[in-house]
C-alpha cells in the first residue's frame, strides 16, 4: 500500500482561549476524494490554512506528498492547489489574464503555459470565454475560473474549501462533475464542506469534525451502516405542553418499545432509530396516542451523514459552531 498523500498527526491550534483543533489525526490516500465535514466553527478552515502554510500549528505534524509542511513550506505550496470559499477573481481581468497571473506564481515554463491554460479552461467548461472580463461573468462561472486557476500547475493535491457555497443547483452540479473528473485524472481532492449531500455524492472517505476533534472517520457507507436500520422522525403537534405532550415524554414513551434502538432529540423533532420503519411507525403512533401525545408529522428514511453527526456529536449538525472559532 502506498504512503498517504496527506498525513496529519495530532494537529493542535488555539486562538487565545478558543481551541480550534484539539489533536486531530487523519490520512488521505492518493487519488481519492476526502471530505472534512463539520458545522461552521468546527475547525475545517483552520485545518486547511495549516495545510496551505498560512497558519502555523501549535503542535502536531502535517505532510503533503511526503513533504513536511512546517519544515519546507515552499515545496509544500508547489504540491497544492487551493480554491477558497470566497471568489478571488479580479473584476477587470479576463479569464486568460487570471490564468497568466497564476502561471507566473507557479513558475510554469513558457513552453507549456498556453496548453495548460487551455486544458484548465476546458476542464471546468470555460473554453471560449478566455477574453471575457470577470465582472461580466456569473457567480458560478467565477467559481469555475477559481477552480481553473487552482488546477493550472497540475498539483497532486487540491484543497477545496466549501466549493459549492452559494451556487445554484445547476452550477453546483457542474462543480461536482469537475471534482469527480479530477479524481479520474489521479488528483487527490481534500474537500471541506458542510453540505452532507455533497459529501455523500463525492467522497470516498470522510472525517466528521466537531469542536476541534474528529468524532467519526470512514466511508459514507460505512458510517451510515454503523447506525443500522431506519430513522423515524416525529414532530409533535405543539411544543408548549398544553396536553402534557413534549419531546421528553415522547422520548420516554417510545423508549419502551422493543423495536426502538435509540432516540435523539433534533430541534423540534425526535429521531427514533429502528430496525424497520414498516413495523415501527404504527407502533410509535399507537404508543403516542395511548400516552395522549398528539403527533403533527411522522417521516422515515435511511440514516444519512447528518444522522451520523447527530449520533456521534449528540446534537444536530445545524446546532454546531462556536463563538470565535
Amino acid at each position: 500500500m502506498s504512503a498517504p498523500v496527506v498525513r496529519i498527526e495530532n494537529l493542535k491550534k488555539s486562538y487565545g482561549s478558543v481551541v480550534a483543533l484539539d489533536g486531530i489525526s487523519l490520512e488521505v490516500e492518493r487519488g481519492r476524494i476526502f471530505g472534512l465535514l463539520g458545522p461552521n466553527g468546527a475547525g475545517k478552515t483552520t485545518t486547511v490554512k495549516i495545510l496551505i502554510t498560512l497558519v502555523r500549528p501549535d503542535g502536531g505534524k502535517v505532510e503533503v506528498a511526503g513533504t513536511d509542511v512546517g519544515k519546507d513550506p515552499a515545496k509544500a505550496r508547489s504540491l497544492i492547489g487551493y480554491v477558497p470559499q470566497e471568489l478571488t477573481t479580479d473584476p477587470y481581468l479576463t479569464a486568460r489574464e487570471h490564468l497568466r497571473y497564476y502561471a507566473d506564481i507557479y513558475h510554469l515554463p513558457s513552453a507549456i503555459r498556453e496548453s495548460r491554460m487551455q486544458e484548465a479552461l476546458a476542464l471546468v467548461g470555460l473554453a471560449g470565454l478566455e477574453d471575457r472580463r470577470a465582472r461580466d461573468l456569473s457567480g458560478g462561472t467565477k467559481k469555475k475560473l477559481d477552480l481553473a486557476c487552482g488546477l493550472l500547475h497540475r498539483p497532486p493535491v487540491i484543497l477545496l474549501d466549501e466549493p459549492s457555497l452559494g451556487l445554484d443547483v445547476q452550477v453546483r452540479g457542474d462543480v461536482w462533475r469537475y471534482i469527480l473528473r479530477l479524481k479520474e485524472q489521479g488528483t487527490t481532492v481534500f474537500l471541506c464542506t458542510n453540505y452532507m449531500d455533497e459529501a455523500e455524492r463525492l467522497c470516498d472517505e470522510v472525517a466528521i469534525i466537531d469542536r476541534g476533534k474528529i468524532v467519526a472517520l470512514g466511508s459514507p457507507a460505512t458510517l451510515r451502516s454503523r447506525l443500522g436500520g431506519d430513522v423515524v422522525s416525529v414532530e409533535i403537534a405543539s411544543a408548549n405542553d398544553h396536553d402534557g405532550a413534549s419531546l421528553d415524554s415522547l422520548d420516554k414513551t417510545v423508549s419502551q418499545l422493543s423495536m426502538v434502538q435509540r432516540s435523539v432529540k433534533d430541534g423540534t423533532r425526535l429521531k427514533i432509530y429502528v430496525e424497520s420503519n414498516e413495523v415501527a411507525v404504527p407502533k410509535i403512533l399507537e404508543a403516542a396516542a395511548a400516552a395522549g401525545i398528539s403527533v403533527h408529522s411522522i417521516t422515515y428514511s435511511r440514516p444519512g451523514l447528518d444522522d451520523v453527526f447527530l449520533h456521534y456529536a449528540g446534537r444536530a449538525f445545524s446546532e454546531g459552531g462556536r463563538n470565535g472559532a
